[in-house]
C-alpha cells in the first residue's frame, strides 16, 4: 500500500500503518534526507533477513541502523569516542553515518558485522515520526542491488513491488547523494566512503580524520 504523505491525512494514517508494519515484521519504504529506504526492525532477525532477500543482498552486507533520536544510541553502542560523540553533535540529524562497535548484549542480528554497526539519524520528519514509534530499524537504500537509488516511494514500489507492505511517499528527494559513512572504532576517525558531507566540514569537527 502506497500512502501520499505530502496529504496530512494520508500522512497521518500512512505513518500508523508503516509503524504497525515494522511491529509486526514487515519491511516498509520511507523517505529520508538522502534516498528513500526499506527498513525492518532492527530486532527481528527475520525482518532483517526478509531486507536483505528484497534487495537481493547476502549477509556480508549489513544495513545500518537509522534511530529517531541521539539519546537512543547509548542504548545501542559499547563505549562511544569522544570524536563520535562530537560528529553526531555537528551532524546530526543529518547524512552522516557513524560506524561504531555495539553492544555486545544487544539481541539483533544484522548480518555480518564483525560486532560493528552503522547508525544515523536521518533529517526528514516522516522518517523521524516513525523512528520514535519503531525504534531502532535497520535501513538500507530502497532498491535492489545494482539499480540506481529509489528517490521517491514510486520509484522503489517499480523494483521491490510486493516484499514491501507499506510505502511512505513525501515526493523526490531534494539532495539525493549518499550519507557520508565514518568509522570511529580505531585510534582515529576514518572515512570510509564520501557522501553528502564534505570531509572539509567533517575535518572543523575532528581534524584528525584519516
Amino acid at each position: 500500500m502506497l500512502y501520499d504523505c505530502t496529504r496530512a491525512a494520508e500522512r497521518d494514517r500512512g505513518i500508523a500503518a508503516a509503524v504497525e508494519a515494522v511491529q509486526r515484521g514487515d519491511l516498509v519504504v520511507l523517505p529520508t534526507d538522502t534516498v528513500y529506504g526499506i527498513g525492518a526492525d532492527a530486532f527481528k532477525s527475520w525482518a532483517v533477513t526478509a531486507l536483505l532477500n528484497a534487495k537481493g543482498r547476502g549477509r556480508d552486507m549489513p544495513p545500518p541502523v537509522l534511530v529517531g533520536s541521539r539519546h537512543t544510541v547509548d542504548g545501542l553502542v559499547y563505549d562511544l569516542p569522544q570524536a563520535g560523540r562530537d560528529l553526531m553533535a555537528a551532524f546530526w540529524p543529518g547524512a552522516l553515518t557513524i560506524v561504531v562497535e555495539h553492544a555486545a548484549s544487544l539481541q539483533w542480528d544484522l548480518g555480518d558485522t564483525d560486532g560493528t554497526v552503522g547508525l544515523r539519524m536521518p533529517l526528514h520528519p516522516v522518517a523521524l515520526e516513525v523512528l520514535r514509534e519503531t525504534g531502532p530499524m535497520a535501513v538500507s537504500s530502497a532498491n535492489k542491488s545494482g539499480q540506481p537509488a529509489a528517490t521517491t516511494a514510486e520509484e522503489a514500489r517499480r523494483q521491490l513491488e510486493y516484499s514491501v507492505s507499506v510505502y511512505l511517499e513525501a515526493g523526490p528527494c531534494p539532495d539525493p547523494v549518499a550519507s557520508t559513512i565514518v568509522d570511529v572504532t580505531g585510534d582515529r576517525p576514518r572515512l570510509l566512503r564520501a557522501g553528502a558531507i564534505p570531509v572539509e566540514k567533517l575535518r572543523d569537527v575532528v581534524p584528525d580524520i584519516e
